[in-house]
């Protein structure tokens, strides 16, 4: 079902457009476009017929018309080259095959995606850094199994987001590395009809959309796909974590972090008073939707033969879902913790929670609100004044 009001609530516009219909046909085109340039530098293709095929790829195509016949041939590939065909372009497609066409098409759409996905962590890692270094000696309460537990700072809590954020950006790129290569097989994947020439052909193609070249076909290997939608997925969660942190810190009886004041943003229909944390809410739809579209791509590797029945095809949502998910509002999580430092000192001054609890002992609920303001001058990692009943 497709819903703008929906989807752009899960999703920004610019992952929207990267994902939609115009750029899937767009970057199939390209590919038959650099199959024929390709073709054509090895001399599989005389040079008018490599321009038959550029030129008729030029020319715009009609996307619904392509869908409904798309959804009927079993693949948008078969009307899309019977149309260049049409067109004159009667070389179009030469020992290619529609998943080649698709899994390029998903390849481009995932490189695309994850650029923007790398930029947004970048923003989000220095947000984060510049958080956990204005709060290096701000004291918070930690909390364990949702209890309260022992002091703190919030400095430590962001630098551990930021970690978090760090770490899924590398796996990104480690995966996408991985994942993001040509894929020209042919019909049964042996290339035999590149003439001999497959291994040309594919570099030229890979260097001319700037993907990697595998070392043989991968139709019926899925694992690199499944590796990048898995860390899609970890990356999501990863934010849904801190979203859940500053949703628990922002609860009226905390109060402790709060998402930035935005005209129109966090508000409700009918309770004026109320200021919801709506980019949380966000990021933890996006994490409890991501392990269920990284689990198709898993069970996708399991394919029959040499190109399987229903696998492959299942797996195109599972990327571009994760990236949406995984790109919405992203930032927010990382710059739009604003902290109310006085309220955190009180929690944290109070271990037992608002009027202490009597399962801690008395020496640590004592520790005053002066004591406090001297021990936030120590270093983040040393917290060498506290009390010796709250030292580890």
């Amino acid at each position: 079902m497709v819903s703008r009001i929906r989807d752009l609530a899960a999703g920004t516009a610019e992952m929207l457009d990267i994902f939609g219909d115009e750029a899937l046909v767009g970057h199939a085109l390209e590919f038959e476009a650099a199959l024929a340039r390709a073709q054509a530098g090895g001399g599989l293709l005389c040079a008018e017929d490599a321009a038959a095929v550029v030129t008729a790829c030029a020319e715009p195509f009609d996307i619904d018309i392509l869908a409904t016949e798309g959804a009927h041939a079993g693949t948008f590939a078969i009307p899309l080259v019977a149309e260049l065909r049409a067109r004159g372009a009667a070389k179009a497609h030469l020992g290619a095959t529609s998943q080649d066409v698709a899994d390029t098409a998903l390849m481009l759409q995932a490189k695309a995606g994850l650029a923007a996905l790398d930029r947004d962590f970048g923003r989000i890692g220095v947000a984060l850094e510049a958080l956990a270094r204005r709060h290096a000696r701000t004291p918070m309460l930690a909390r364990t199994l949702l209890q309260p537990a022992l002091p703190t700072t919030f400095g430590l809590k962001a630098a551990q987001w930021r970690l978090l954020g760090a770490d899924a950006r590398r796996r990104l790129s480690r995966e996408g590395n991985a994942a993001l290569r040509l894929q020209l097989g042919g019909p049964a994947g042996t290339l035999k009809d590149q003439g001999g020439r497959s291994v040309e052909i594919a570099v030229a193609m890979a260097a001319e959309l700037g993907l990697g070249v595998s070392v043989a076909p991968w139709h019926s290997r899925r694992d690199a796909i499944a590796g990048l939608g898995a860390a899609l997925a970890i990356a999501t969660v990863g934010l849904a974590k801190i979203a859940t942190d500053v949703a628990l810190m922002s609860q009226g009886e905390v109060r402790e972090a709060f998402e930035p004041r935005v005209p129109g943003r966090g508000g409700s229909s009918a309770m004026a008073h109320k200021r919801n944390p709506t980019g949380c809410q966000v990021a933890r739809s996006a994490g409890l939707r991501a392990p269920h579209l990284a689990a198709t791509l898993l069970a996708s590797v399991a394919g029959e033969h040499e190109r399987a029945l229903g696998a492959w095809q299942a797996e195109a949502p599972g990327p571009g879902g994760a990236v949406r998910a995984d790109r919405r509002r992203g930032c927010r999580d990382g710059d739009g913790a604003r902290g109310a430092r006085g309220r955190r000192r009180r929690n944290a001054a109070q271990p037992g929670g608002r009027g202490g609890s009597k399962a801690i002992p008395e020496r640590r609920r004592r520790w005053s609100r002066a004591r406090w303001r001297r021990a936030r001058h120590e270093p983040l990692h040393g917290v060498r004044r506290l009390p010796p009943g709250l030292r580890r």
